[in-house]
């Protein structure tokens, strides 16, 4: 399949998979390793869930409960480049690009260091099939360029398919969180690339 072949696909897949577990965000929060937070925090980059997308809000609460300083992504003006901008349960939000939430022009920009993505779909490499716009992509370059990023995808288990079409554009996950628990992608891709296939994964 092509990616927007895929993407078809996938979006009524996910959409299956919110509808059998509404709760699967309160899971995924309960199941955290709060290791990953110790390691990679303490600026922990979330998203305002839209459609049906993985809801990471109650693991922004828990981890600023930990002391982790929260930020969400802003899309630029232009609708091409995306930066993060500090923010906490309470803040202001503006109605935005492509019916999200997101903080005011006036909030600060930050460079954290978790980054909690959304996607319709990934594999055991880390490759992440998003709507197309390559924000997130953009997004993590940069951060990388500049220091440390660690790439975090908020999923349905049943959203780690057998393989995603990659571009060299395409910025590879670290770990992936789900209501299931937890896939170390960094692992599986070292493992992979040693000649073990690291398990199978679930075929969506």
């Amino acid at each position: 399949m092509t990616k927007d072949e895929l993407r078809v696909v996938l979006k009524e897949h996910r959409a299956e998979l919110a509808a059998r577990d509404p709760d699967a965000g309160e899971k995924v929060a309960d199941k955290f390793p709060m290791k990953l937070f110790e390691r990679y925090g303490p600026v922990v980059a979330g998203y305002l869930p839209i459609g049906d997308e993985i809801d990471p809000q109650p693991l922004m609460k828990k981890l600023a409960k930990a002391g982790a300083k929260l930020c969400l992504p802003r899309v630029d003006e232009n609708g091409f480049a995306m930066t993060y901008r500090a923010w906490n349960f309470g803040d202001a939000l503006e109605d935005r690009l492509f019916g999200l939430r997101e903080p005011t022009a006036e909030a600060e920009i930050v460079s954290p260091t978790f980054i909690l993505v959304p996607l319709l779909g990934f594999d055991k490499a880390g490759n992440r099939l998003g709507y197309g716009k390559g924000h997130y992509d953009r997004a993590l370059r940069n951060l990388r360029k500049n220091g440390r990023a660690f790439a975090c995808a908020m999923a349905f288990h049943g959203q780690l398919v057998e393989e995603i079409p990659s571009e060299p554009h395409d910025q590879l996950l670290d770990w992936a969180l789900t209501e299931a628990g937890s896939v170390p992608l960094f692992m599986m891709r070292a493992m992979y690339a040693g000649g073990n296939d690291g398990g199978s994964p679930v075929v969506a």
